[in-house]
């Protein structure tokens, strides 16, 4: 399978995503959604139950999810179980919920939307683009997010072409790199902005995004330049990418007498981000 993964919203909450170029279709989290359409204090365990339920019952579609690796709120890749949007469809009317039919809707729209950016690339940037305006951000924080994500598929690819594992080497380099510019691992990271499953870029500050992105494309460039030929190799290239951006944040503290890297997140200060309408 080719995939890519990606945080679906709704009603601001996040669904963990893969999409199968192959098959050309979602494969969505199963205990996100029942988080949305229950607001369980425990998702697993609720998913557990049906499950064993639905299996009793004879339920051929709870027979036929699996799992996929997915970013944990703990930044680790880990096995969850997933659907397909069909199977999601027959799982929510097992799931008694007022969110049922919307969260239905929802669904639908998302899978024709990514079929439509298949078609029209552009069309993915500008959906982007609105909702991130939709959750309060500035139109300058969203432009220096937009170009992250640019800078960052550039850098997965080059880490593709070495031949290096999508999950375990590419979570272990961005460590790296974002330990090596902010002296903090991103598990630090994200617990200093008193994150869990949040998505820690967009809790990021301008500065730090746009020193995020020089750590990122330092180490891409540094990786093209000098071709590594294994996942050490890679390992060392990381470290030099993630310290050029260092170097920029020390001299941009000394000059400032401000830390770039702080507790400011989004969820409880957008405010603090410039340039906010």
């Amino acid at each position: 399978m080719t995939k890519e993964n990606a945080i679906q919203l709704f009603e601001e909450k996040q669904v963990r995503s893969v999409w199968d170029t192959e098959q050309e279709k979602w494969y969505i989290s199963i205990v996100d959604v029942i988080s949305v359409l229950t607001n369980s204090i425990d998702p697993n365990a609720y998913w557990r139950k049906l499950k064993q339920r639905l299996k009793e019952e004879g339920n051929e579609t709870v027979t036929n999810c699996h799992g996929l690796k997915m970013q944990a709120s703990d930044g680790k890749m880990r096995v969850t179980d997933v659907a397909d949007t069909e199977q999601l469809f027959r799982l929510i009317q097992s799931i008694p919920s007022p969110k049922a039919e919307p969260f239905k809707l929802w669904l639908a729209q998302v899978a024709t939307e990514r079929l439509d950016e298949m078609q029209d690339p552009e069309l993915s940037i500008d959906r982007a683009l609105e909702q991130y305006l939709k959750l309060g951000y500035s139109e300058n924080w969203i432009n220096q997010r937009l170009k992250s994500i640019e800078i960052h598929k550039e850098l997965t690819d080059e880490w593709k072409k070495r031949g290096l594992n999508e999950g375990l080497h590419f979570a272990t380099l961005t460590d790296i790199i974002t330990k090596a510019w902010s002296d903090k691992t991103t598990k630090e990271y994200k617990v200093l902005k008193g994150l869990k499953k949040e998505n820690l870029r967009d809790n990021m500050s301008n500065t730090e995004l746009i020193l995020n992105m020089l750590a990122e494309a330092s180490t891409k460039d540094i990786s093209v330049a000098t071709n590594p030929k294994n996942f050490e190799e890679s390992k060392k290239v990381a470290n030099q990418g993630g310290n050029v951006a260092k170097v920029a944040r020390l001299e941009l503290e000394a000059k400032t007498g401000k830390k770039v890297v702080t507790s400011l997140n989004a969820k409880d200060t957008l405010k603090a981000f410039p340039d906010k309408k």
